[in-house]
């Protein structure tokens, strides 16, 4: 394939709810560029994207897939991705790299939930976009409703370039008021015939027409000293005011298209070709240095890496986007993260699963290497000498949580491998063993997320696991100050055990006063691995423990602090003050002294008022403003707090705090009150005690459990 270089590059994003049609459209566009003989269907599951097993089981898109075709001198890439929020670390890395995006519409369902989050992503990166709206031949096609929706969600900006003649069953004609002509297709679809725009049209179409010149010149001073001059513009002016426009986001076009009768996508492709920025028009990428990295093919080569697949018998493949500089088959880069180098040993263009090696990339353009040894998804690839490294991805953090064993022993480092491999794959899936419950957890963004996780391990990785909820890791803490003294006295025969010692135990603050009635002789203060403080004060007077005896019923407290007397939980945020004791000339040591101050203390908590705290989360919700009494009452049934709402457009913001181990089933509640249109996010905020009655559940729970064992 030969080299294109900047401006002969276009990186196009297919984006909308699952269903809308973005992987049909993607096939039907290739189709009418001529790389295709034949299209494939989603029904006949042979489409170039979605070739994955799961992904043709399904019958959705589950994946980011690239593409590419070739359409009058452009090179134009093509990305087809998923609907489903749960899938969103493959919508939001492929939308860093693209230019611009296709927002694909549903014209029989309108603005659905799914196109809602992701036109927020859009709007992050700041993305120029077309909204297509597709299956205009559907017997409930609604273009004037779907449109509507449109500009209610996404502002005044969406204008109507086309729009349908006669939708429905009948679908074959659209008016396009851009270039003030109507396509009418063959009843097979393909070429369409230019013909004159009805008489009965004229209005209509004149009306959009001139709204559409009078939005463009509105943002371009000299295109409104023109307009103000001719009265209109001519379709070069029109065509430099559009590109401008869409570059900062000013205009969002309306087109129309039946990607499946394949009617409407040559015009959509004319439109990239003439008017959607190339690589190198857009905003100059700045490194994290602040240095601007311009899309020039002269400039020192740089690349960035957005997306990591495994291959069966070919290891790792590394997608990436080329900013700045050529690079050829054979360049060795150096990894701006790591320092290593590496070589880009092979070149490819994709079509899905299918490859085409090539010799060289250009700036601007998307291609794929193998076999990086130390180069992973964020990671920016740069010539020696150079100091560039791009802004990573910022993914979402994780939304669920489950644990995860494998279902045949000894298959616990084989599951970690994989797990591994997936998380290079997919930034948005994490994992990690808790020694604190003893399981090995995995995060990610929601059930149908987790679901692929799985369906990877048993059929890619062939390690069968099962899910369990996962434990809670709960705190133990205590409200009120009592004293408490405990006597180990141990006679077997020779040498004994004899340890004694007198503690308080009391709740700790910051800047608590010293102890009333005691002089502090010692200090030692630690902040816990699990979190809050232990402070430790030695307040022996008169020699009754000598110094040798106190670390150890220190490390007594500590370890009875590591297992709770109440759930087995790690203990946290208390004063224990060390004021008296006995020893023995022979029998006292080390050992005793450790029991001693381990069952002083628990005997001591146990008499404190002792409270279970259990994990609160800050949850972030965005929820269409129809749902949010919906939301907020599920929100109250698990036992969550609200602390606010905001309005955003027509969303609501509602942020609340909820226990951690209620959000597992808060999630699946609120993706089926709202149809998925809400989305969330989690950020832990501190340990809270839990009500008596649950305290009395969880000590219940864990003496069974201690019994059983």
């Amino acid at each position: 394939m030969e080299n294109f270089d900047s401006n002969h590059v276009k990186n196009i994003i297919l984006l909308g709810h699952s269903g809308s049609g973005k992987t049909t459209l993607a096939e039907t566009m290739i189709f009418e560029a001529g790389l295709l003989q034949k299209r494939g269907t989603i029904e006949e599951k042979n489409t170039l994207s979605d070739y994955s097993a799961l992904e043709q089981e399904k019958g959705s898109s589950i994946f980011s897939t690239l593409l590419h075709t070739k359409w009058r001198g452009y090179k134009i890439n093509l990305i087809d991705t998923p609907g489903n929020d749960d899938y969103c670390g493959e919508i939001i890395a492929p939308l860093r790299v693209a230019d611009t995006a296709i927002l694909v519409l549903n014209a029989s369902t309108g603005v659905e939930s799914g196109t809602e989050i992701i036109w927020e992503y859009v709007l992050q990166y700041k993305t120029p976009t077309i909204i297509a709206i597709n299956q205009t031949d559907h017997e409930l096609s609604d273009f004037d409703n779907t449109v509507e929706q449109a500009k209610n969600r996404f502002g005044k900006k969406v204008l109507v370039v086309q729009y349908p003649l006669n939708q429905g069953n009948a679908f074959n004609s659209i008016v396009d008021v851009l270039n003030m002509v109507m396509y009418v297709f063959p009843f097979e679809g393909g070429k369409p015939v230019k013909q004159s725009i009805p008489d009965s049209e004229i209005e209509k179409a004149s009306a959009l027409h001139n709204q559409l010149i009078e939005t463009i010149a509105e943002h371009d001073d000299s295109l409104m000293s023109l307009y103000f001059e001719k009265g209109t513009l001519d379709e070069d002016e029109m065509k430099k005011g559009l590109k401008s426009s869409m570059i900062h986001q000013e205009i969002v076009p309306v087109f129309v298209v039946s990607a499946k009768k394949n009617m409407g996508a040559g015009r959509i492709m004319g439109f990239i070709d003439n008017i959607c920025p190339s690589a190198n028009e857009g905003p100059v990428p700045v490194a994290i240095s602040g240095q601007e990295i311009p899309c020039d093919p002269f400039e020192p080569a740089c690349i960035f890496v957005f997306k990591t697949v495994s291959e069966p018998h070919l290891g790792e493949m590394s997608f990436f986007k080329v900013y700045s500089g050529t690079i050829k088959q054979g360049d060795e880069l150096l990894n701006a993260s790591t320092g290593n180098t590496e070589k880009l040993s092979q070149l490819y263009v994709t079509e899905g699963k299918k490859r085409e090696q090539v010799q060289q990339l250009s700036a601007g353009d998307i291609g794929a290497t193998i076999k990086l040894k130390n180069t992973h998804t964020n990671n920016t690839l740069h010539v020696k000498g150079e100091t560039l490294e791009i802004p990573p991805i910022q993914f979402p953090e994780s939304r669920i949580r489950m644990a995860i064993v494998p279902e045949k022993k000894g298959e616990e480092e084989k599951l970690a491998t994989a797990l591994h491999i997936l998380h290079e794959e997919d930034p948005t899936l994490s994992y990690g063993y808790s020694r604190e419950s003893k399981q090995t957890l995995i995060y990610g963004q929601g059930e149908m997320h987790i679901n692929v996780i799985k369906w990877k391990l048993e059929n890619i990785h062939k390690v069968p696991v099962t899910f369990l909820p996962p434990r809670i890791s709960y705190r133990e803490t205590i409200r009120k100050s009592v004293e408490s003294s405990y006597r180990h006295k141990k006679q077997s025969g020779g040498s004994g055990q004899f340890g004694e010692v007198s503690i308080r135990i009391e709740p700790y603050t910051e800047n608590m006063p010293d102890p009333q009635g005691l002089t502090v002789r010692g200090r030692e203060e630690i902040q816990l691995p699990w979190g809050g403080k232990l402070v430790f004060l030695n307040c022996i007077v008169g020699g009754a423990i000598e110094n040798r005896f106190i670390p150890s019923v220190l490390k007594g407290v500590m370890e009875k602090m590591e297992n709770g007397p109440l759930t087995g939980s790690y203990v946290r945020d208390i004063r224990v003050s060390l004021f008296n004791g006995k020893m023995h000339a022979v029998d006292s040591n080390d050992l005793s002294f450790k029991i001693a101050g381990m069952m002083a203390f628990k005997e001591g908590f146990e008499q404190a008022d002792p409270r279970i705290l259990e994990p609160i989360y800050e949850i972030d919700i965005l929820t269409p403003e129809n749902n949010t009494g919906l939301v907020m009452s599920e929100l109250q049934s698990h036992r969550s707090v609200i602390e606010g709402m905001d309005t955003e457009g027509h969303f609501q913001r509602i942020k609340a705090r909820i226990p951690l181990s209620e959000t597992n089933s808060f999630a699946s509640s609120l993706r089926s009150l709202t149809q998925g249109k809400s989305k969330y996010a989690l950020r832990f905020l501190d340990f809270f005690p839990v009500s008596g009655e649950l305290q009395a559940k969880l000590i219940a729970e864990h003496e069974q459990l201690s019994i059983e064992k």
